[in-house]
């Protein structure tokens, strides 16, 4: 009996061996995961090991690039608590199907398209991870989030014991909205492209716009003349000059020969017109043409010449002009015509 009384009865080791499995429960699972009172560098220790399964390990080779994997694919060891039933075991782990219901669940409430929830940045293309709860985040931003808590909590629901899944919905629809603003670009640079080449060769209908098109393409010509052009203004000139002093010479020769003295019945048809002009000044020297009988003496006085093309002139005016012409018969000063002429 003496020795029954020392000894510990059933009920009381049963609710030392309860209180045990709880508060070792509470400091695994609630306080402080992956904490041991016995090896305090075993927190360090597990997640640098959780750090080079997640980088090396979980990926198989068909896993590169844009396929999906889970983070966490061992489950969590059980405390006592949950062994001996006090506390209710962690759900099974979710199965391919359930990831994919999940997933269609994130997808129906637009997660991806928006910021993530803990840095209110866009995904663009960085890591990105699915929860078990359909949230989304940032990796960093998730990874950061349950070093600052001590636990794994989503940030928006709370729920603990969340699995992590590696998602590139967000990094796909990055792609997307690039590609199409880079093929919005080159439509509108087309488009645009198109409609001045249009505007160009098409006459439009708007009177406006109709003088501007004209106007826009006579500037163009003249420009392209002025191009073409020669860079030399005085031997352009002097080629012109040339051209026109030949042409000039061909059409006289051509007039000469056409030309004959007219008869005594032109000359008189020839005066009555001089007679109707009213011109009696010589328009080579811009004096009278004749003096009134008794204003002057004879010697004063000068004789005028009628021409064919019924133009009066001094003898001597019209002599001295055609002593400086450079071509083998003159012309008319007035009208540049070949002439006869008569003495009145």
């Amino acid at each position: 009996m003496a020795m029954r009384k020392g000894l510990p009865s059933k009920a009381s080791r049963k609710l030392v061996i309860t209180s045990a499995a709880l508060q070792d429960h509470i400091t695994r699972s609630l306080v402080l995961p992956h904490f041991s009172p016995a090896d305090p560098l075993l927190k360090s220790k597990r997640r640098a090991t959780r750090r080079r399964r997640e980088d090396k390990g979980l990926q198989t080779p068909d896993q590169q690039g844009e396929t999906e994997y889970v983070l966490d694919t061992a489950p969590p060891a059980l405390t006592l608590a949950q062994k001996l039933g006090l506390v209710a075991s962690p759900a099974e782990r979710l199965t391919e199907d359930d990831w994919t219901q999940v997933k269609a669940r994130s997808v129906q409430q637009g997660d991806s398209a928006q910021p993530c929830a803990i840095c209110r940045e866009e995904f663009h293309l960085q890591p990105q991870v699915l929860l078990s709860c359909s949230h989304v985040y940032h990796r960093a931003c998730l990874q950061a989030f349950e070093r600052f808590s001590g636990r794994k909590c989503c940030p928006l629901c709370r729920k603990q014991r969340y699995e992590t899944r590696v998602i590139h919905d967000a990094a796909r629809l990055c792609r997307h909205q690039c590609a199409t603003r880079i093929q919005a670009c080159w439509r509108g640079y087309v488009a645009r492209k198109r409609c001045r080449e249009l505007r160009k060769s098409s006459c439009p209908k708007d009177k406006q716009l109709r003088r501007q098109f004209f106007e826009a393409k006579l500037e163009e010509l003249n420009d392209s003349f002025v191009r073409y052009c020669h860079t030399d203004t005085e031997a352009f000139l002097t080629d012109i000059n040339r051209s026109l002093s030949a042409s000039r010479r061909v059409f006289e020769q051509l007039q000469r020969k056409h030309v004959s003295e007219p008869p005594e019945s032109h000359w008189d048809r020839i005066q009555s017109q001089v007679i109707q002009r009213g011109a009696w000044d010589c328009p080579i020297c811009l004096t009278a043409l004749s003096l009134p009988a008794g204003t002057a003496s004879q010697s004063e006085r000068r004789h005028t010449v009628l021409l064919s093309c019924s133009h009066l002139f001094h003898r001597i005016c019209l002599d001295a002009f055609e002593s400086f012409s450079t071509y083998g018969r003159p012309s008319c000063p007035l009208c540049r015509s070949v002439y006869w002429r008569k003495l009145v």
